[in-house]
C-alpha cells in the first residue's frame, strides 16, 4: 500500500482522492508544501472544491494523519489476522508486520514526522494521536492477555497496560531506527530484537526473528 508516491492519487475530488494527494505531497515535498493549491493540483480539482469536503486546510491535515496511522494499525491487525488462533502468533505476527514494509517505510516515516511536528501546536492533531496511540496500544494488551493466558498466567489490568506501553515503546523505537537507516537492518535483525525484548518484559520466551510468517511458536 503506498504511502505517498507520484501518481497515487486519482483525479475524482472526493474526500480519499484529497486526502491521498495530501499524503503523496507531504511524503515527496514536506508539510509545507502541502497547499491548497498543490493539492488542488495532485487530485485534479479546484481548490474551492477541498472546502466542499474540508472547513479549512488544517482538518484536510488532521484527517490526513488520522488516515496515516490508521493504515499502520490496519497492516498490523490484518498480519495478526492471518495468523490462526493461537496467540502467541498472532502477537509475533502483529510486531512483525510493525517493523516490515510497508508499515515501515521512508514515505510513511517522512509523514509521521511532519503530523508529529504539528502535534503540540494543534489542540485537534493532539487528540487524534492520543486516539490512534491508544487504539494500537489497546490492541496489544488484548494479545498479551491472551498469550499471557495460554500460558497460564493471568495478569492484572494495571500490569497489562504498563507491560503495552513498554512494548509499544519499543516497536516504536525499532521502527523509528529501521525506517531511519532502511539499509542497515534487515526484517529479521528488527524482529529479533524486538521479540527478544519483549519475551523480556512478559518473562516468556517468544522465540526468534525469521521474517512475519517464520517460526511461529504453539502455546
Amino acid at each position: 500500500m503506498p504511502w505517498g508516491q507520484t501518481g497515487t492519487a486519482q483525479a475524482g475530488g472526493g474526500r480519499h482522492e484529497l486526502i491521498q494527494a495530501t499524503l503523496d505531497c507531504i511524503a515527496e515535498q514536506g508539510a509545507h508544501a502541502a497547499t491548497v493549491r498543490e493539492i488542488a493540483r495532485r487530485a485534479g480539482v479546484s481548490p474551492g472544491l477541498i472546502r466542499h469536503h474540508f472547513q479549512t486546510k488544517e482538518h484536510l491535515l488532521e484527517e490526513a494523519y488520522r488516515a496515516t496511522m490508521g493504515r499502520m494499525t490496519a497492516l498490523s491487525r490484518e498480519a495478526r489476522d492471518r495468523a490462526g488462533g493461537r496467540p502467541r502468533d498472532r502477537l509475533r505476527r502483529y510486531v512483525a508486520a510493525s517493523l516490515a514494509p510497508p508499515v515501515r517505510d521512508a514515505n510513511a516515516l517522512t509523514l509521521w514526522a511532519s503530523f508529529i511536528a504539528m502535534i503540540r501546536l494543534n489542540p485537534s492533531m493532539e487528540a487524534i494521536h492520543r486516539e490512534t496511540y491508544l487504539e494500537y496500544r489497546h490492541d496489544i494488551e488484548a494479545l498479551l492477555a491472551d498469550t499471557l493466558a495460554a500460558a497460564g498466567r493471568r495478569v492484572r489490568g494495571d500490569d497489562l497496560r504498563l507491560m503495552a506501553i513498554k512494548i509499544n515503546a519499543v516497536i516504536d523505537g525499532l521502527w523509528l531506527e529501521g525506517s531511519l537507516d532502511p539499509d542497515g537492518f534487515d526484517d529479521d535483525d528488527l524482529l529479533a530484537a524486538a521479540l527478544q525484548a519483549i519475551g523480556a518484559i512478559l518473562g516468556l520466551p517468544l522465540g526468534g526473528g525469521g521474517g512475519p510468517g517464520a517460526g511461529m511458536e504453539t502455546d
